[in-house]
């Protein structure tokens, strides 16, 4: 029966193999050209570091951190009704039911 179906299905069965090797084969293989392979190593090496700085900027000056927090507090007078307001945390939504009032269908 399972042959039967993979004989009649041939069709998807080899394009799902097609896709998920020419997929999976560039990841597997290890990089021919210096410039790839360069490429590669910085990313894995920003990947380490970015995961040691705990969600944080992965190595910032003082500047960069002067520039994200005059950033941030551009954002909070702009959109958060002003200064103190912490623009990276997810806001907090308080919905409330409304009044409705009973209509009297009775004449």
């Amino acid at each position: 029966m399972l042959v039967s179906q993979l004989l009649s299905n041939g069709k998807q069965v080899r394009l799902i193999l097609r896709r998920n090797i020419g997929i999976c084969a560039p990841v597997l293989q290890k990089a021919s050209d210096p410039i790839q392979q360069l490429f590669i190593d910085k990313i894995r090496e920003y990947a380490k570091k970015s995961s040691g700085a705990g969600g944080k900027l992965v190595e910032p000056t003082p500047e960069i951190q002067r520039e994200l927090a005059a950033e941030l507090e551009k954002v909070a007078k702009q959109f958060g009704g002003g200064e103190g307001v912490d623009m990276t945390s997810f806001p907090s939504f308080k919905f409330t039911e409304p009044q409705i009032d009973s209509i009297n269908m009775e004449k």
